[in-house]
């Protein structure tokens, strides 16, 4: 099988040093089920070409997996394996390109953290719900998508396609992030893999998936997919994905979680037998933007910056009442300001909203004129994701600089976080939290605020209060003036 990456970038041989292999030579690596390939079939300075080529050998495919095969059948040494991108290229591209899947390159670190002009090709990709699906899963990353179906014999048109694609994948994007992409959605495509899904899957996925998956509207399908439809492993997923984007929130309290049956070592399928409720209740993240709003609104703020947008679907809302004049987001990353362009689609919106509208990409620990002259600010889940130590550099930009009438703030309460079935105990919602906190703390924090900068608060509890551990968000409104 192979898989090959091409750039643009200037100059173009500067792909070895973020690959860590060098464009003059061919290097050999052992896998347990075969052989990789790495080298460069063409490197110039304008296009440089990296393919790794993965030679299977389907003797040693088998004897790796154990004792743990019961299968005897030819099938087990006449199959696709050798031929078709899987979850065996996904192994070896791990091994293989280990360091710059981490995104780290010493020789030029400004390389690995910048986009570059990407062409990914793949001959031979097992897309067993057909060419569509390609492109459902990779689109949403910013890929122009080019999934052509492999006739199952060039020779005999009316055969019909097979179920392989030719998969062209070109972008620009940073070469970690595609790397990565592809070690998780190749074997979600193909939907098998070639080892036992043990619960260490579950911190491949949430790593590998690192600022793309929560945010993916397909979220759902890759998780499934990815650990093998078992149901432990896809809520244990769920709920550590819970906190970057809040429509993963909403999957992880829907309870038990829909999946294809799934057969077992004696062939039958597991059906679950939970019965989904009639009514779902509210999600927690519909519930959390209403009480946003209705703040908004009771504050009588016109204009308003959500400090912190993400994918932009509190801006979309807020675009939506034309009770505000103003909206406006700002997020550090620069990727999260794409997406939420991409859903809020400036360019085709009615005049009016789009006058209205604006986003840009900016970090809450600097001053920035741009985020004075609002009524209300918007820091919807975004505290926990900032260093404890650099909260005094957010709470001086945001209450002393911009100083918006209304400042509204939301977190998790780390309390609530018993009654997530999918948490360990001592796990925080998602790794990139750098805290997570009680009421107490909560309270704690808001009071200094409100003594330094001239503010007054109040707590909103956000979803079912419970009696026991509290809310699983916590609202703090910071007023000026008194309207507290």
């Amino acid at each position: 099988m192979l898989l090959t990456i091409s750039t643009t970038v200037s100059p173009a041989t500067d792909l070895g040093f973020l690959l860590f292999k060098h464009p003059d030579k061919v290097q050999v690596f052992d896998q347990a089920f075969g052989t990789a390939h790495v080298f460069y079939p063409e490197a110039s300075g304008a296009r440089c070409t990296v393919a790794l080529l993965l030679d299977v050998d389907p003797v040693k495919l088998v004897r790796s997996r154990g004792k743990a095969s019961t299968d005897f059948t030819l099938g087990q040494y006449v199959n696709d394996r050798p031929y078709a991108a899987s979850s065996l290229l996904s192994s070896a591209m791990a091994g293989v390109f280990r360091t710059a899947m981490r995104g780290r390159c010493d020789a030029r670190p400004e390389l690995a953290a910048t986009a570059i002009p990407l062409v990914i090709s793949l001959p031979a990709l097992p897309c067993r719900s057909g060419p569509q699906l390609a492109v459902k899963l990779f689109e949403p990353l910013g890929w122009q998508v080019r999934a052509e179906p492999v006739p199952l014999d060039e020779e005999f048109p009316a055969w019909g396609d097979s179920r392989y694609v030719r998969l062209t994948l070109t972008g620009t994007i940073r070469l970690a992030d595609a790397l990565n992409q592809l070690y998780v959605l190749l074997p979600v495509l193909d939907d098998s893999k070639h080892y036992w899904v043990a619960p260490d899957e579950v911190d491949k996925l949430i790593r590998a998936g690192e600022g793309w998956l929560a945010s993916h509207p397909e979220r759902g399908h890759i998780t499934r997919r990815y650990l093998a439809n078992r149901r432990a492993l896809v809520r244990t997923a769920l709920g550590r994905l819970a906190e970057v984007d809040d429509a993963v929130e909403d999957e992880l309290e829907r309870g038990p979680i829909e999946e294809e049956p799934t057969p077992d070592a004696d062939g039958d399928a597991d059906v679950a037998t939970e019965d989904e409720p009639a009514a779902p209740p509210v999600p927690l993240a519909e519930r959390r933007i209403q009480a946003v709003l209705e703040t908004l609104h009771a504050e009588e703020a016109r204009r308003v910056i959500d400090l912190g947008c993400g994918s932009g679907k509190l801006l979309q809302r807020l675009l939506q009442d034309p009770a505000f004049d103003r909206v406006t987001g700002t997020d550090v990353s620069y990727r999260a300001v794409t997406i939420a362009l991409r859903h809020l689609r400036p360019e085709r919106l009615p005049r009016p909203q789009a006058e209205r509208l604006a986003v840009f990409q900016g970090a809450l620990t600097y001053s920035d004129e741009r985020f004075r002259g609002y009524d209300a600010a918007v820091l919807m889940e975004v505290i926990e994701h900032v260093d404890q130590s650099r909260l005094h550099a957010v709470e001086r930009v945001v209450f002393g600089d911009a100083r918006p009438r209304s400042v509204i703030v939301t977190t998790p309460n780390v309390e609530y976080n018993v009654r997530y079935e999918g948490l360990a105990e001592g796990k925080r919602r998602h790794p990139d939290h750098r805290f997570e906190w009680t009421r107490a703390e909560f309270q704690e924090w808001a009071g200094q605020v409100t003594e330094a900068y001239g503010y007054r608060v109040r707590y909103v509890p956000v979803g079912d209060d419970d009696a026991e551990v509290g809310p699983p968000t916590q609202m703090a409104v910071f007023t000026l003036g008194g309207r507290a």
